[in-house]
């Protein structure tokens, strides 16, 4: 997923050069772009999931809450006064349960946000639609201290999924090009959602380079 951002990333400068000769004056003229990235924790939780024995049996129950932690970043061109369009992406990991397990998941896609410029203050309000993968890592017995190899004490899940990510946030200029960002949004899986995904607000800090 990285690598598709950053592949993005490239294909939104060389269209910023394009851009930038088109002269013409119009509502949705191009008027800029900017880029950074942020930091996010917040609360998630999933539903109650079930592991199973051998036999059919259920062995234990368990729970993603907690708060994650990640990082990630976006690319915007500017439209007019209030349009922009680019490009996000994110990882977030969660550490659960008493053995430390860990969910991880990873989404991005192509972003798009109404912003209003006050003073120095710029609130926004949007959406990205992409989609994501999940990396699910869980651990039913303390791990070892050595490299002996447990049995039926590990579960391992990996999917993806369709994703769409309401967001809301403000920017502050702190000079004419650093802005410091200040974000709220809400992952929702639209195809693929599995008792073990773990969803809810998250909040973002970082800044961003405007041109």
């Amino acid at each position: 997923m990285k690598y598709r951002f950053f592949s993005l990333c490239l294909l939104f400068s060389l269209a910023i050069n394009l851009l930038a000769e088109n002269k013409n004056v119009s509502k949705l003229a191009y008027s800029g772009f900017s880029g950074g990235m942020m930091l996010h924790t917040g609360f998630v939780q999933s539903r109650d999931f079930a592991f199973y024995n051998p036999n059919g049996t259920v062995r234990e129950t368990a729970k993603l809450q907690g708060a994650p932690f990640g990082i990630g970043g976006a690319i915007r061109l500017h439209f007019g006064e209030h349009l922009r369009v680019g490009s996000e992406g994110y990882v977030s990991t969660l550490t659960y349960g008493k053995n430390h397990s860990y969910s991880s998941i990873g989404w991005g896609g192509i972003l798009a946000d109404c912003a209003w410029h006050i003073n120095s203050w710029t609130p926004f309000i949007g959406g990205t639609i992409g989609g994501g993968s999940v990396k699910n890592l869980t651990l039913l017995e303390p791990t070892p201290d050595d490299f002996t190899l447990e049995k039926n004490s590990t579960s391992y899940r990996k999917y993806t999924f369709m994703a769409l990510t309401p967001f809301v946030g403000v920017e502050y200029a702190m000079t004419e090009k650093v802005h410091l960002v200040l974000k709220v949004d809400y992952l929702l899986n639209l195809t693929n959602w599995q008792d073990d995904f773990a969803t809810g607000p998250r909040v973002y800090v970082g800044f961003m380079f405007c041109h």
